[in-house]
């Protein structure tokens, strides 16, 4: 005979199977790299870097802007110059179509958010370029407001920071997007001229004509750790050549060790290393 007696929880016939099952959707992200879960605030907190093998997840222009600029406080430029359909351009759908179906789906009017503002006290003209707009695709529009970022910084003698994430050049808009790659580099050239800095930062991926212009013209050219940056993609390569790739190729360390880059720089680090740079290149006995 038992000195106690255990009676079984009463459940009852309103109970359903959701009201007793502990609710993780949305609170856990795994890891592509380490394959660890990953606390979704914890992973906010350390700007969508995992904390146990420093895997970076990609990472929206804004937050990259907010990141950057002096108490995540800038002003916004140039919003209105959108993308438009000079060669009514259409494959399996029309290329307006395409252009508010990421409008819609990212947020944001353009493959390119532009800000002005204060990095350690310097004054910035910062554009962050983000994949969830036709894969962060350099039209007209990106062009344009990339541009006209560096003709403010040379007008009002600011420095010019921009995030490079991007496929390329845009397909949908033939040699018009194409032109972007000497127009920027043309307005890069003032500005070497008035010996103002140019921070190129080049995160995952970038590729294309974006990598064979602006975005490996910087004064200091920094990567995120393994980030994947060339013109061809590795597959595109090796069909072509013949050859197996070595390990790591035209990933951020491997141009860091063949000269490509200046540095490798975790995210969580670069705010302070931009700054150090800014420092450096905005002292007027430098820049005289």
């Amino acid at each position: 005979m038992s000195w106690f007696r255990r009676d079984k929880p009463k459940i009852s016939d309103e109970d359903t199977d959701s009201d007793r099952t502990v609710r993780t959707e949305g609170i856990f992200v795994k890891c592509p790299e380490c394959e660890n879960a990953l606390y979704k605030r914890e992973l906010t907190e350390s700007h969508e870097v995992c904390t146990h093998c420093g895997y970076h997840f990609r990472y929206s222009a804004e937050h990259r802007l907010r990141d950057l600029f002096d108490d995540g406080r800038y002003e916004k430029l140039d919003e209105e110059v959108m993308s438009s359909d000079p060669l009514g351009f259409f494959d399996s759908k029309p290329y307006k179509d395409r252009i508010e179906q990421a409008k819609n789906s990212s947020g944001l009017p353009e493959a390119i958010v532009s800000g002005k503002g204060f990095v350690g006290g310097h004054l910035v003209y910062a554009g962050a370029m983000d994949m969830s707009f036709i894969g962060g695709s350099m039209g007209s529009a990106v062009g344009e407001k990339i541009t006209r970022l560096i003709e403010r910084a040379i007008d009002t003698r600011g420095a010019v920071v921009v995030f490079a994430a991007s496929g390329g050049a845009r397909m949908q808009e033939g040699t018009l997007s194409l032109m972007q790659m000497g127009k920027i580099s043309a307005a890069l050239a003032r500005l070497h001229d008035k010996r103002l800095p140019f921070i190129s930062v080049l995160t995952d991926p970038t590729t294309g004509g974006v990598t064979a212009s602006f975005a490996m013209l910087g004064d200091v050219n920094i990567a995120e750790p393994k980030a994947l940056i060339g013109f061809a993609g590795p597959r595109v390569i090796e069909q072509t050549i013949r050859q197996k790739l070595p390990k790591g190729f035209q990933r951020s360390e491997f141009l860091l060790e063949h000269g490509m880059l200046d540095a490798v720089v975790d995210r969580r680090e670069m705010k302070d290393t931009i700054v150090r740079f800014l420092d450096f290149m905005m002292n007027p006995e430098i820049a005289a």
